[in-house]
């Protein structure tokens, strides 16, 4: 796996000189400089911007549990992890300067932790296609993720982004996900005539909820112990916006093709070498959205562990959207995850229905979706009890989210 990522990153590297990736000033991955929420302060000059924003997110929850794990010597209900919730209270700012530096901080209050932090970052950008952005954002991994937030089809990500994979051996931290999201670190990236993009960094690797540097060597490979990632995107009809639809763009055609690849050297907790590919599509024409993710990962261990396994996960999701009035937007999407490895086989597969409602004169949007998980292609029946461990047979989940 060590030579299919080099191979990857290698191909990344030699088309930098003609690719590029986003507009630093569309993105912040809150609140967008470009959007008509909140409001702005700014020079006469152009030379400095500055936007305070707010977002706030509260839900109702619902999620049932089949009777596989639960034990009713302890009074275990099928109906858990249901009420209300906040999963994001964010207030931060962003903003530009000098023309060539655009800056953002965010605080989520809902967090906890080091994930209390959830943006700081500058990014300098004296030319469209190259600049360089440092501290703590979205790796380039996954068209889900880097979605601006509040902007997804749906209240709650893909499953097979978020829920743990599972893994016959107990790990000294949290077993990995698919998913990376928010980490540490630095980034080149660029953009050349509003259609190709590239992102390349290096990141701690140790996720959102650790603003410290904890990494070592590697062993192994005698490298750091750090995230390598990299993202290449073909946008045909200029920029594509970090949007899964929004009620304020109804006219409009945007469409992004992209490919990213990682390597998270001595992960959780040195125990294991992490590969993730990646292969993104979403287009956005008029009311309709359409969006698409394939994703695989490979956990190998490290040699001190003294385990010569390795284990192999894939999943994936399909999502529509369309605004069938102004205001009103209808969501499908479908998402499987190989979860267990492919060793064992089986598959979750996961569809979910969902409406959306946005309120521009005050800029509320209100989410509501329902999602099943099922299983099928299992070999035995304790494979299939195990696959969906911790996870909701069925879930249902209303938002309202504000911001400014």
């Amino acid at each position: 796996m060590k030579k299919i990522f080099t191979t990857v990153l290698s191909a990344i590297l030699f088309c930098l000189p003609a690719v590029a990736q986003y507009d630093a000033d569309t993105e912040n991955g809150v609140v967008s400089l470009a959007s008509h929420k909140g409001f702005t302060f700014e020079t006469k000059n152009g030379n400095f911007l500055f936007k305070p924003y707010l977002l706030v997110q509260t839900s109702a929850n619902y999620n049932y549990y089949d009777d596989a794990g639960l034990d009713p010597a302890y009074n275990q209900d099928n109906v858990a992890n249901t009420g209300f919730a906040i999963p994001y209270a964010v207030l931060g700012f962003t903003g530009k300067a000098f023309k060539i530096v655009t800056f953002n901080l965010s605080i989520n209050a809902a967090a906890s932790g080091g994930a209390i932090l959830q943006q700081a970052w500058a990014d300098i950008q004296p030319k469209d296609a190259i600049g360089v952005r440092i501290g703590k954002f979205k790796t380039p991994f996954s068209h889900a993720y880097l979605t601006t937030l509040g902007e997804t089809l749906f209240p709650v990500l893909p499953t097979s982004l978020t829920a743990p994979v599972i893994l016959p051996y107990s790990l000294n931290a949290v077993t990995p996900n698919i998913g990376t999201g928010f980490d540490l670190g630095v980034e080149v990236h660029g953009l050349v005539k509003k259609k190709f993009g590239y992102q390349v960094g290096v990141f701690n690797g140790t996720g959102s909820n650790v603003n410290l540097a904890t990494k070592t060597l590697s062993d192994d490979w005698h490298i750091p112990s750090l995230l390598y990632a990299a993202r290449l995107t073909w946008q045909p009809f200029g920029v594509m916006p970090a949007s899964q639809g929004s009620s304020r763009n109804l006219k409009m055609n945007k469409m992004l093709v992209g490919l990213s690849g990682s390597l998270n050297v001595e992960s959780e907790n040195e125990s294991t070498n992490d590969v993730r590919l990646g292969a993104e599509f979403s287009w956005i024409k008029d009311r309709w959205y359409f969006g698409a993710e394939f994703y695989y990962m490979h956990v190998g261990f490290t040699k001190r562990q003294k385990i010569d396994k390795s284990y192999d996960y894939f999943g994936g999701y399909a999502q529509a959207g369309y605004f069938i009035t102004p205001h009103l937007q209808g969501a499908l999407r479908y998402d499987i995850f190989e979860r267990n490895s492919t060793g064992k086989g089986g598959l979750l597969n996961m569809p979910a229905v969902g409406v959306n409602y946005f309120f521009d004169k005050i800029n509320l949007k209100l989410q509501a979706m329902y999602q099943y998980t099922g299983r099928t292609g299992h070999a035995r029946q304790l494979d299939r009890d195990e696959d969906n461990l911790g996870l909701a047979t069925s879930s249902a989940t209303i938002m309202a989210q504000f911001s400014f």
